[in-house]
């Protein structure tokens, strides 16, 4: 028997919700990628660079200075008084100090003050009964601080939301590369076996060969 209206109708809306789906998918994943390229680009390769820190170990430098801060700054019996930001400005105004403020301790006989950023630590050590003090700094290199981006290490809130961002991205783009995969048809069967394939394989290496 022929096909009723209602039916060709049926098949009709079918068609145009498929066509639909699958332009709205194409157009996601296109501007997806194209608008996540550089951050996803740079995620791949600092994962790489991340993967082997030996390759820059010599990039690292590790410096060391003295020197001497106003002594009542520091020594006064009410550790509340301790001039907590005028050490801190000082370090950063003669000795060019960067990064954030990461640790601030106290006891009887000195202060340790740490500043940390991406590819930088700094530690400096003040005497409490005279304000001589030693600072060292390690700088990574260009490598050491692109790696701490990667990890998003001592990068602030807002580098933490961009991770997070990309990370969201990523799961986009790659959700609907395979949903234009199932309207392929003369290749999706092959493209779900490659896909099956690459999450064995992927689970098999996890099992034999990771500790």
């Amino acid at each position: 028997m022929g096909k009723t209206l209602q039916e060709y109708r049926s098949n009709g809306n079918s068609n145009a919700v498929r066509r639909s789906v699958s332009s709205i998918s194409r157009w996601l994943h296109i501007y997806l990628s194209m608008g996540s390229f550089f951050i996803i680009f740079f995620f791949s390769v600092t994962g790489i660079t991340l993967n082997h820190t030996e390759w820059f170990e010599n990039q690292q430098k590790t410096n060391t200075v003295k020197g001497k801060m106003d002594a009542g700054w520091v020594n006064v019996n009410d550790t509340m008084k301790i001039a907590k930001l005028a050490i801190v400005e000082m370090l950063r105004t003669k000795h060019k100090v960067t990064g954030a403020v990461s640790e601030f301790l106290i006891d009887d006989y000195q202060c340790t003050i740490s500043f940390s950023g991406p590819g930088y630590i700094a530690d400096a050590f003040v005497n409490r009964e005279n304000g001589s003090y030693e600072l060292t700094e390690t700088v990574t290199g260009l490598w050491g601080v692109l790696n701490d981006l990667h990890k998003g290490r001592d990068t602030g809130i807002v580098w933490k939301w961009v991770i997070d961002i990309s990370a969201v991205l990523m799961i986009l783009v790659s959700l609907t590369g395979l949903l234009m995969l199932f309207f392929l048809k003369k290749k999706r069967m092959a493209g779900i076996l490659v896909a099956i394939a690459g999450t064995i394989l992927t689970l098999i290496i996890y099992r034999i060969w990771v500790p």
